[in-house]
C-alpha cells in the first residue's frame, strides 16, 4: 500500500520538484508555500529526534529535550531503522 502511494504521478512530481532546489533558501521558501507552520514544526521535531536517536540518546531524554512524544521518537526510530535509508542519506549529507 506505502509503495502504491509513494509512486502516485503526483508524488513523482513532488519529488521531482523538490530534487530541484539548490540552497537552504530555496528549500526554505518552496517548504514555506508548501506546508503550514505545524507541518515544518513536526518535520524539524523529527530531524532533531532522529539525530538523538543516532546520539543514542534515552528516548526520555529526547522527548525532554526536543518536546516530541514518546509515540514520535518510537516511530522516527522505527523509519531510521527500518525504512528507506533516506534519513541516512540525507543526515550524512549535512555533517
Amino acid at each position: 500500500m506505502i509503495e502504491k502511494t509513494m509512486n502516485t504521478r503526483g508524488m513523482k512530481e513532488l519529488f521531482d520538484a523538490v530534487s530541484t532546489i539548490q540552497t537552504a533558501a530555496e528549500a526554505k521558501k518552496f517548504m514555506r508555500d508548501l506546508c503550514t507552520i505545524s507541518e515544518l514544526q513536526a518535520m524539524s521535531e523529527r530531524l532533531q529526534v532522529v539525530k538523538s536517536i543516532q546520539k543514542e540518546l534515552p528516548y526520555r531524554t529526547i522527548s525532554q529535550k526536543t518536546g516530541a512524544s514518546t509515540a514520535t521518537i518510537t516511530r522516527v526510530a522505527h523509519w531510521l531503522h527500518h525504512g528507506m535509508g533516506g534519513y541516512e542519506l540525507v543526515l550524512g549529507r549535512v555533517k
